[in-house]
């Protein structure tokens, strides 16, 4: 759901195309703990040892830093869905850059992006880790966002389908895209932890729910991550999620965190989105909030002349900053995007830098987010 592409080019700092491959080494990153703090007083969950060099840990999984969503591949939200012949190479190729971490769902292209995904990756299973969602009510190939099916038995059912589709005898990590209002999380979470005793997922994940909901299902099984939007313009996750998960030691990746290629510096206040194109209907994305939320764009594309790189680079250099289990997952279609993308893994800050950007973000209104108290609902 990450980064839609555009073929134009930003006008301060260094060009989305012009910083390829410099920095792009995920081992090299040595990044400073984070603005947001855990809770002091809060007990240490215990993880499954310490994660490899450049790579961060999610439960149990050692995953890259950053890794690659696969949706826009197939799903058609941002474009017309790609070929298989031209996606194929793009997967394989993150993967022989360093790049471990997928991350899919059944409903992405109705059931085409898991079948990519599985063709792509089931040549070099053992090098990578899959992430993929279920939790909708899927009738064939249509879905609905406000139709959902967490019963343990439609859990069981549709993971089923992303295996026979994946054509792979686990997920790695499995993940209720929606929580299901008409049934208790606790249930959901009790099929997942069954799951993972019969080998059919390693670890599982929740998406955009409240903090209360991450505690009630962390105490029916350890949660391994949790999957929100959280980029440097849409910050809500900081008003309880990030924080929960801290304190539990609970992973969490960022879907969006380019903010729908906003912060790649591919848009202005000109850009308009046609109806099929799924930022039409984002509100920092209408012409008002495109032309508002300029300031943001023009604080990255500084820090990218201070720090020799791109301003979609800063933007995910900061997540990364943010917490050592944050996990960002952009998506792309196109190599050079991906290898501009991983170069942010070697972007360092000071504890001193950290604090000025903060302060210089936290001085400019946004538009078109969501607002603080809605982190407390689940979406």
């Amino acid at each position: 759901m990450q980064t839609p592409e555009a073929t134009s080019e930003n006008t301060a700092g260094l060009s989305r195309r012009g910083f390829v491959g410099m920095g792009m080494g995920l081992a090299a990153m040595a990044l400073m703990p984070g603005a947001l703090a855990s809770n002091p007083g809060a007990a240490p969950v215990p993880q499954a040892g310490p994660a490899a060099p450049g790579r961060r840990r999610l439960g149990s999984l050692d995953v890259s830093a950053i890794g690659l969503g696969a949706m826009g591949m197939k799903n058609g939200a941002y474009h017309p869905p790609r070929r298989t012949e031209d996606m194929v190479p793009v997967i394989r190729g993150a993967v022989e850059r360093g790049v471990n971490f997928i991350d899919t769902a059944e409903v992405y292209g109705s059931h085409t992006d898991e079948e990519l995904v599985g063709e792509a990756l089931r040549p070099v299973r053992d090098q990578v880790v899959i992430a993929t969602k279920v939790g909708f009510a899927v009738e064939g190939n249509s879905w609905a966002y406000n139709k959902r099916n967490g019963r343990p038995e439609g859990i069981r059912r549709a993971l089923e389908g992303s295996l026979r589709r994946l054509g792979m005898d686990h997920v790695d990590l499995l993940y209720l895209h929606r929580a299901d209002p008409a049934v208790p999380i606790e249930d959901s979470v009790g099929a997942f932890k069954d799951l993972i005793a019969e080998g059919k997922i390693r670890e599982y994940g929740l998406s955009e729910v409240a903090p209360a909901t991450v505690r009630r299902a962390h105490a029916v099984h350890p949660m391994a991550a949790l999957q929100s939007e959280y980029s440097l313009l849409e910050r809500v996750p900081e008003a309880g999620t990030l924080q929960v998960c801290q304190q539990l030691g609970i992973g969490f990746v960022p879907y969006g965190p380019t903010a729908r290629a906003y912060l790649a510096d591919i848009f202005n206040e000109y850009s308009r989105f046609a109806a099929s194109d799924r930022r039409s209907s984002v509100g920092f994305c209408s012409p008002e909030g495109l032309a508002a939320n300029k300031p943001i764009l023009d604080l990255v594309r500084a820090w990218g002349v201070r720090k020799q790189a791109t301003p979609v680079q800063i933007a995910l250099a900061w997540l990364l900053t943010q917490d050592p289990r944050i996990v960002p997952i952009p998506g792309t279609t196109k190599l050079h995007h991906l290898e501009e993308n991983l170069g942010a893994a070697a972007i360092t800050f000071t504890t001193e830098e950290l604090a000025e950007f903060r302060k210089a973000l936290e001085a400019i209104p946004v538009h078109g987010v969501r607002a603080p108290g809605s982190v407390e609902v689940d979406q």
